[in-house]
């Protein structure tokens, strides 16, 4: 973007917003709309609607925002409790075993402030209160630990010394 001036060489942050930024230059050096909209390949409705939003709110207004996203459906005083409620374990809430799952803390969250989250979503929440979630360590309900040892200790290493 060569000839452009000092305040606008803030590196754009993608060619969209570059594009914007010197189709407004090239308004305020005097340039038509329509000449504008040819040199640069858009209609010329783009052209007039940038340099709407440049008149309302100057250079910021060209430039690249990022969506801000929803809102976080809990509020600040139920976010803070939350940990609270976790501490108190998983059976306290009549799940089996003491691991907090995803969809383990979506259930609580339905049940205590009646708001519902995906569990997919919950990682975001957990994390933003300093939790992490738990993944349960899934065995066989007929798992023999003395055996399993047994086998470590005799049976394995027999095995290895064989070629």
């Amino acid at each position: 973007m060569r000839g452009m001036t000092n305040k606008l060489c803030k590196s754009p942050s993608d060619w969209r917003e570059g594009r914007r930024l010197r189709a407004w230059e090239l308004y305020q050096k005097g340039w038509k709309q329509t000449r504008i909209a040819e040199a640069f390949g858009v209609t010329r409705g783009a052209v007039s609607r940038w340099v709407k939003q440049a008149k309302a709110g100057g250079e910021a207004a060209l430039r690249r925002r990022i969506a801000a996203g929803p809102a976080c459906r809990l509020n600040l005083e139920q976010l803070k409790h939350l940990p609270v409620l976790l501490s108190q374990g998983a059976e306290a809430y009549g799940f089996c075993g003491q691991v907090w799952t995803l969809t383990r803390v979506a259930e609580v969250i339905r049940r205590e402030f009646e708001v519902v989250y995906h569990p997919g979503h919950v990682r975001r929440i957990l994390r933003a209160i300093g939790w992490t979630r738990q993944k349960p360590v899934r065995r066989a309900s007929q798992r023999d630990e003395a055996a399993i040892q047994r086998w470590r200790s005799e049976d394995w290493p027999q095995g290895e010394k064989k070629p």
